[in-house]
């Protein structure tokens, strides 16, 4: 799965002309009050949603966060009403992926591109990695609305969503190199005895600086940590030494 979500990246960033690609030297316009008022086919919101954004400004901030948990509250409902939320699920983690890649989001964030060009490069990775016919409508809406800034937070507000629905606990576990299977189930049945959770989902990322080992982050935003790492253990054995009664040698 991962292998082809990175081809059809590069696949992607292969058809991306040059032109259409932000400029480094590319700043977002002065702060401007902003509006809009959507419907959005084949998603169970409201009949219109009208949002007033002042970016720059914690306002906007907030705002955003308000807008990108209302897209994704609807796509749940949509989910779960045609008994698709697993799928879905998986959808957005495709999603996910694709977006994480600079130059593919650059191409989708450029003003410059044609919202045409932008739904025929969603059509491509849908043929590449399958998506489900309403997840690709709904790409295509966040671009027809020009929201395709708040995907990555949208991506993450479904994961809540999701989990609450499905009495699912987010386990997020980091190290240096990937861990097998088995390990990772054992360790998602650590995190199911202690939380509770009828299921327990295991997002595995790498991270060098632990320098070996792993730490596991779960509860309500991360708020536990099960830490194994090296690395804490190297910064708890430096809390221990007291080294400034040493002297170095000239």
């Amino acid at each position: 799965m991962a292998s082809a979500l990175q081809n059809a990246a590069v696949s992607l960033q292969s058809k991306i002309p040059p032109s259409a690609r932000l400029p480094t030297n590319f700043t977002s316009p002065k702060p401007l009050s902003l509006s809009f008022s959507a419907t959005f086919p084949s998603l169970n919101l409201s009949p219109t949603t009208t949002l007033r954004l002042r970016g720059g400004s914690a306002l906007g901030t907030k705002m955003s966060a308000t807008a990108a948990g209302s897209y994704a509250a609807a796509l749940a409902d949509l989910a779960k009403s045609n008994n698709t939320l697993d799928a879905t699920s998986s959808d957005m983690g495709k999603v996910e992926k694709l977006f994480s890649d600079t130059a593919v989001y650059e191409f989708f964030a450029n003003p410059t591109v044609d919202t045409e060009q932008k739904r025929q490069m969603v059509d491509e990775f849908a043929k590449s990695s399958p998506l489900q016919p309403h997840t690709v409508n709904f790409v295509n809406i966040l671009i027809d609305a020009k929201r395709i800034d708040l995907v990555k937070d949208i991506v993450k507000e479904f994961e809540m969503v999701y989990n609450r629905l499905t009495d699912t606990e987010l386990a997020v576990v980091s190290s240096v190199v990937p861990l097998e299977s088995q390990h990772l189930a054992q360790i998602a049945k650590q995190v199911q005895k202690l939380t509770g959770a009828k299921n327990v989902r295991v997002k595995p990322v790498i991270d060098p600086s632990l320098v070996a080992g792993f730490t596991v982050r779960y509860g309500n935003s991360g708020s536990k940590l099960i830490d194994m790492s090296v690395k804490k253990q190297l910064e708890e054995i430096a809390a221990q030494l007291d080294l400034s009664d040493i002297e170095l040698a000239a």
